[in-house]
């Protein structure tokens, strides 16, 4: 009897349990290793789990709810239950093979929350929150379940409902292209419909008033956010809707051709959505939060993942003078004119050198909608010579980097990918710079939607099969991937150089003041730095590049890529002494420091290269001129250092004196400063080698 009693009792529990969830809501609460971040879960009467979070005493995001909206089965969004929730604590480090850090710490907080509708379906999502110094991330866990198996997700419904009318730094929602100017706003101002028409892209579409990740915001009260994703895999990517009057973000996942955003299955989780807060702006850029939230590496041997420094024929073909095409009787990729830059690779010290338009095709392919079977990977230009060229870079100790234009029709590049990395094998080519200009094949599939995300991992994995380090132009973008598949080197994913040759207008000074801020929270950027014919005058005298030559050094620290190109024509290197600080600039670091900075105004950033004592410091500003103050605090006790100036001259100016530079040198230790004057659209950069 007593038994039977007690039986009843537990029953009678369990259930009051389950029912009384509704009547008032439930938090549970982690917080990061040093306290200052609190992120706390929620579930309201109705069982809508939700989240917010603070710093130290500031409501960063006020209470926000999570859903998904599917196909044929109902909406998971209210009717939870919390069956079980677990914590833990986890650290350590890790080493990375190329990157701003060598030595990166991994450590946070994490709550996992096991959810189970109370109706009769009883589907099954966990949700983990993992709370860092740094910011946070958290993700969606569907396990395997009986009454959900194959999920065709219409929506991803999370929240992100922000305190104040926050300005914010941002590029229109684009599913199909990152390579637009920054907006500086208020979050209410935000209009990205007004951006849907850009004369300048090859392939853009934006449905509604979102915007791309990273997005970076400011508040009123000097604090720092920024939001994003890791681990972006067999899921499409974010973009976030913009509700200008509540001052909120609601995901809005990138769609395909059928209107549906994710076809998956059981078990499987989403990307990490990601929020960075920080302070000071410069501590955005040090956060590792991004790759920290990726898996370790997967690649047992990695002794071919190298930094590159290259030049390439490309920049000649920007400016009309060569083309892509042999048709047109200006062919750059020749073999005599492969010969040239290998020639200059050697004598400087660079390591390779990128040939666009070696391969036949490409008079078929810009303005025709059948791209199918355009261009090969195998097939040579008849005036250029593939077993000539490599030859005569090998015995120059030059590497060839190897160019891949799909065209956007991805299912073309796919048949051919074991052919196309098996010709590099065998010639010893170990980097692909690969490309997808124009709308993607299948129509109405995107470059930002599942179906592509899944055809770059495909190549990224492929590549490392064969040993072959990838540089992606047209991306999906970056989500920290790059810790997973370290051959995954670079990417675009930007307003890059080329558009200084493209638009009369070009990239304004400011655009990179804002970009370490933004998309460089992602990841490495091949934005091909380096160009010292400013004003263009002999191809395109109607552009130029907006910003000073020292600036244009400088790009080299500031903007990081451990693929870095010299971009200018040989001939506007030679004899040019600012040419050394290129030679000179490290490409893998051991560590880096922001030492100032404000979002679209400057930023002044340190790092020390790997297996040697050089510092290398580079600064860069906006249209306006500015002092900045240098604090070697950061170089090591009891060493003196020969610091190598390349700085504005006195009358330097983006456009009316952009390449007036002064160049000179003086002995530095940890205890010195130094002053220096940035002109409008103008920077610094310095090297420091330990003196003999």
């Amino acid at each position: 009897m007593k038994k039977q009693t007690f039986l009843i009792f537990l029953i009678f529990s369990m259930t009051t349990c389950r029912t009384s969830c509704f009547t008032n809501k439930q938090v549970l609460e982690i917080s990061s290793p040093n306290n200052n971040i609190q992120a706390k879960f929620l579930l309201s009467p109705e069982g809508q789990p939700g989240y917010s979070v603070r710093y130290i005493d500031k409501l960063v995001i006020d209470d926000s709810y999570f859903g998904f909206d599917f196909k044929t089965v109902p909406s998971m969004e209210n009717g939870f239950i919390i069956t079980q929730h677990k914590k833990r604590n986890f650290s350590e480090t890790w080493e990375t093979i190329l990157g701003e850090q060598r030595i990166v710490e991994n450590s946070y907080n994490e709550l996992k929350i096991e959810l189970m509708e109370s109706d009769h379906l009883k589907r099954q999502m966990n949700i983990v929150f993992r709370v860092y110094d740094d910011g946070l991330g958290f993700r969606f866990e569907f396990p395997d379940q009986e009454n959900l198996k194959d999920v065709v997700i219409m929506d991803e419904n999370t929240e992100f409902n922000l305190t104040g009318d926050h300005t914010t730094w941002w590029i229109p929602g684009d599913w199909d292209s990152y390579e637009h100017l920054y907006n500086t706003t208020k979050l209410s101002e935000i209009d990205a419909i007004s951006k849907r028409n850009h004369s300048s892209l090859a392939q853009t579409y934006i449905p509604e008033n979102a915007v791309n990740t990273p997005v970076t915001l400011k508040t009123d009260d000097g604090l720092y956010i920024s939001f994003h994703e890791a681990n972006l895999t067999n899921f499409s990517g974010i973009t976030l809707k913009v509700n200008t009057e509540t001052y909120s973000f609601t995901s809005e996942l990138v769609g395909s051709a059928d209107g549906s955003k994710v076809k998956i299955s059981t078990p499987f989780v989403t990307p990490w959505r990601t929020i960075q807060i920080a302070e000071k702006a410069g501590d955005l850029i040090e956060s590792h939060l991004i790759v920290n939230l990726n898996e370790p590496n997967r690649l047992k041997d990695t002794g071919w993942i190298k930094p590159m420094k290259y030049v390439g024929i490309w920049w000649e073909m920007h400016i009309g003078k060569s083309t892509w095409d042999m048709a047109s009787g200006r062919h750059g990729a020749t073999t005599e004119n492969a010969k040239k830059y290998i020639d200059f690779a050697a004598d400087n010290n660079i390591d390779g050198v990128l040939i666009e338009g070696w391969n036949t095709g490409w008079e078929k392919w810009i303005g025709f909608d059948d791209r199918e079977g355009v261009f090969d990977f195998i097939t040579p230009y008849e005036d250029y010579d593939l077993d000539e060229v490599v030859r005569y870079a090998k015995a120059k100790d030059v590497k060839i980097i190897m160019h891949h234009e799909t065209s956007a029709a991805p299912r073309t590049y796919e048949a051919q990918l074991d052919t196309a990395f098996a010709l590099c094998k065998m010639y010893d080519i170990n980097a692909v710079k690969t490309g997808y200009v124009g709308k993607i094949i299948p129509k109405g599939e995107y470059h930002h939607g599942q179906w592509m995300v899944n055809h770059y991992q495909k190549v990224l994995e492929k590549a490392a099969d064969y040993e072959i380090m990838v540089n992606i132009h047209e991306p999906i973008k970056d989500t920290g991937i790059r810790r997973t598949y370290p051959n995954m080197i670079s990417r675009e994913g930007l307003r890059g150089q080329e558009f200084n040759a493209w638009s009369e207008g070009g990239n304004p000074p400011e655009h990179l003041t804002i970009v370490p801020f933004t998309r460089m929270l992602a990841g490495p950027i091949d934005f091909t730095p380096g160009i010292f014919d400013i004003k263009l005058a002999d191809y395109k005298p109607n552009n130029q590049i907006n910003t000073t030559l020292a600036h244009q050094l400088a790009l080299y620290v500031v903007v990081y890529s451990p693929i870095q190109m010299a971009a200018d024509l040989p001939e506007n290197y030679v004899e040019h002494l600012a040419f050394q600080f290129i030679r000179d600039v490290g490409l893998n670091w051991e560590e880096s420091h922001v030492l100032d900075g404000e979002i679209g105004d400057f930023v002044v950033l340190a790092r020390k290269e790997r297996e040697t004592d050089n510092w290398f410091i580079g600064a860069v500003t906006d249209e306006n001129d500015r002092n900045i103050e240098i604090d070697f605090e950061f170089l090591d006790d009891g060493k003196q250092y020969v610091a190598t100036i390349y700085a504005d001259a006195k009358n330097a100016h983006w456009n009316k004196n952009p390449t007036a530079i002064d160049i000179y040198k003086r002995n530095v230790n940890k205890n010195d400063r130094l002053l220096l004057k940035l002109a409008e659209g103008g920077g610094a950069a310095i090297s420091l080698r330990p003196a003999d």
